[in-house]
């Protein structure tokens, strides 16, 4: 992902996330990280982006700070082949764990990241600005 994506980015992020969508500024931070300890991803269909997935890496460990696919390409595999890139990312830079919150309200979501080796850990209460608890989710990684 690069700046040069930000206006499609931020229409995904404001329709998926309309109640605690990230600002142009938050964004344009994340991706002032890379590749430090950032890395973002999009995902292409026809040349057109439909979705975006980035994450934080430090030390021994990595967090997915967020994964969205337009509504009409859900359900496609769209968003587990950008989590596959994430997970790829994280070993590659040694990370031991992958972190990552998921609203309680989103249950596709969370069959994705169980799909792929996540467990529920904790909750965190009224953790999105609407009031829904996130479901919080580790996966361990091998080498």
């Amino acid at each position: 992902m690069t700046e040069g994506d930000l206006p499609a980015i931020m229409a995904i992020e404001r329709a998926t996330f309309p109640y605690d969508a990230w600002s142009e500024g938050m964004m344009r931070g994340e991706l002032a990280e890379q590749p430090r300890t950032r890395h973002y991803v999009v995902a292409l269909v026809d040349e057109v982006i439909v979705g975006y997935a980035g994450m934080a890496a430090a030390a021994d460990q990595a967090d997915v700070q967020t994964i969205a696919v337009l509504q009409a390409h859900q359900g496609t595999g769209v968003g587990g082949a950008m989590l596959a890139e994430l997970l790829r990312e994280a070993r590659r830079r040694c990370a031991r764990e992958i972190f990552l919150e998921v609203r309680d309200d989103n249950p596709r979501a969370r069959g994705v990241y169980e799909h792929f080796g996540f467990e529920e850990i904790g909750i965190r209460r009224r953790y999105y600005d609407d009031g829904t608890d996130a479901i919080m989710m580790r996966k361990k990684l091998d080498g």
